[in-house]
């Protein structure tokens, strides 16, 4: 009896404790309780449609399809790594290595063609040149298949040969290639060297494993060699990496103890403050960043903790505006979540985020932060900036941009294809910073595009297009119809000395091209210094000590940088009832 009454009293006194901890725990529970019946939801829809659809369907297809559409509700960023995607995700976002020959290919009309060796690796080194078509690989054809595909199939094993059939222009038989494969590992810095006697200059692709590192060396070696007195890091069109990098790389130009970037995150665990934890190498040298709207993540960090800490000048356009941090999370079955845990922030406590993923259009589409939004902060020398729009220039430069011609040439690749042919009948050329397409070679190509198709629509004649369809519908083009027909013929006439119009912009196309396949991706990158507007916005910028100086210490123009449109309207407005 008594052992009876024992245990009926514990029953009620777990009971009682039972209660307690549901009720105690109902408002932490909630979201878990949504959460389960959900995915209980899920897997009771998943199992019906595996059971009863008409079609078969594959299991696997249709999770991966819930996977992602419920990750693409949220952002661009967080997605889901299934383990055969493991080695691309490490490619992309760790380090930039495997096993290949080194060659880039497109497709092009069915066939599979070489758009570039990379210089110093096994396909440069047995003579494969950009232009060449490739036929087959280890005797297998390629025709039908894919860029990528055949990609994939010159990748492998290191050491193991490659053989492939080519097809090179002027050549009457194809060649025969027997090249092996190696590690190819990609610099983070691709290249290194000189704008004038004592400006130098480097070119970040990427924030991968070791990038820190590489710039030190850079600058170390530009220091010790060259004796610098002044710094370019070129950060165009470097979409980021890994943060810690970013830091560091700071880190080689500001005092120890300066902040560099915040991480703030749901989870305060997550929180995180960078500083700059070691001597820097130069904390004084000139230094000049060089973004634009490719520069993100990683880019913004180092560029807006130069900007904030007045170190240095930044030069270009706005960058992209992605303030978003990520982490990975292994999953089962050797697959990652890369998912979005916070968002950082630059020394002066600016988020950099330029979209508004949390709050969406009605479409779903996603809204940019509004200049009404946009807050002001304080760089270290009292200068104004501002945060939800990357990262604005202290001097913005003018964007490159081409005529419809010359995008036509490059779409319809003729440029290339011009450049293959000039490769064939010349054997050498001037280095790429001095060479220059003569009048005479341009008039070759002139003759080149007599018969190929390069058709453009030009926005004059969309618009006089428009014109027409609109005065058709107010029946008034039989009113217009004469003064039309003479406007078009105009225009027609206009377009006819495009190539001569447009010739200079059309030769440093074709300079850059031809110069890449005698000196390769550091040559492209050479000759363009000389129509390169940030780089000789940079060079005068470095070259005036006063202008410098009265960029960082915000004297006239540059005391604010980047005011919103909208600020600027509304003082604007109050300007005007002032004066009434």
């Amino acid at each position: 009896m008594k052992k009876y009454l024992f245990s009926s009293y514990h029953k009620v006194i777990y009971s009682y404790l039972l209660l307690f901890l549901l009720a105690f725990s109902f408002g932490f529970t909630d979201r878990y309780f949504e959460i389960a019946k959900n995915l209980d939801t899920f897997a009771s829809i998943y199992r019906q449609l595996n059971s009863h659809y008409v079609d078969e369907v594959s299991p696997a297809d249709l999770v991966r399809e819930g996977i992602d559409a419920m990750l693409g509700s949220l952002d661009p960023y967080t997605e889901y790594i299934p383990e055969s995607d493991i080695e691309d995700f490490k490619m992309n976002y760790v380090s930039k290595q495997y096993a290949g020959i080194g060659i880039s290919v497109f497709t092009r009309k069915d066939k599979i063609i070489v758009s570039e060796p990379y210089e110093g690796f096994s396909a440069q080194r047995a003579d494969i040149r950009a232009g060449d078509e490739i036929l087959s690989v280890n005797g297998i054809s390629v025709k039908g298949r894919g860029s990528s595909s055949v990609s994939e199939m010159l990748k492998g094993q290191k050491d193991a040969p490659v053989k492939l059939a080519i097809k090179r222009y002027g050549e009457k038989q194809p060649l025969e290639k027997t090249v092996l494969r190696e590690v190819i590992t990609f610099n983070n810095v691709s290249y290194t060297g000189l704008l004038q006697d004592s400006i130098g200059y480097i070119k970040l692709d990427k924030f991968l494993e070791n990038s820190a590192q590489e710039v030190k060396q850079s600058l170390l070696n530009l220091k010790r060699q060259h004796r610098i007195n002044a710094l370019v890091l070129d950060l165009r069109g470097n979409g980021g990496g890994i943060v810690q990098e970013s830091v560091d790389i700071v880190n080689l130009f500001v005092e120890k103890g300066n902040k560099i970037v915040t991480q703030k995150a749901k989870i305060k665990d997550k929180d995180m403050v960078y500083k700059a934890t070691l001597a820097p190498v130069d904390p004084l040298i000139p230094l000049v960043v060089l973004v634009d709207r490719g520069s993100a993540s990683a880019s913004e960090i180092v560029a807006g903790a130069i900007q904030d800490l007045d170190r240095g000048t930044i030069i270009g356009n706005r960058t992209f505006g992605k303030g978003l941090v990520q982490q990975t999370i292994n999953l089962p079955y050797n697959s990652l979540l890369k998912v979005t845990v916070a968002k950082y922030y630059t020394p002066s406590g600016r988020c950099i985020q330029a979209l508004d993923y949390a709050h969406r259009n009605p479409d779903g589409s996603v809204r940019r932060v509004s200049d009404s939004l946009m807050a002001e902060y304080k760089t270290t020398n009292g200068r104004s900036v501002y945060d939800g729009n990357g990262i604005y220039p202290d001097l913005v430069t003018k964007e490159k941009s081409y005529h419809n011609i010359a995008y036509s040439i490059i779409s319809k690749s003729l440029h290339f294809d011009f450049a293959t042919r000039y490769r064939m009948t010349h054997a050498s050329i001037p280095s790429a910073r001095s060479f220059n397409l003569s009048d005479t070679d341009f008039q070759e190509f002139t003759k080149y595009l007599s018969d190929k198709d390069y058709n453009y629509t030009t926005k004059s004649e969309k618009n006089l297009e428009e014109l027409k369809s609109i005065a058709e519908k107010e029946k008034y083009f039989e009113d217009i119809k004469l003064e039309y027909n003479a406007l078009k013929n105009k225009l027609v006439q206009n377009k006819k000395d495009d190539l001569s119009r447009c010739q200079d912009e059309i030769k440093e196309i074709l300079e850059s091209e031809i110069v890449s396949r005698y000196y390769f991706q550091k040559g492209r990158l050479e000759t363009s210094f000389k129509t390169d507007v940030d780089v000789k916005e940079a060079i005068k910028v470095l070259t005036d000590k006063n202008k410098y100086v009265a960029i960082l210490k915000g004297q006239g123009p540059y005391k604010v940088i980047g005011k919103p449109k909208m600020e600027a309207l509304v003082n604007a407005g109050k300007s005007s009832l002032n004066s009434n």
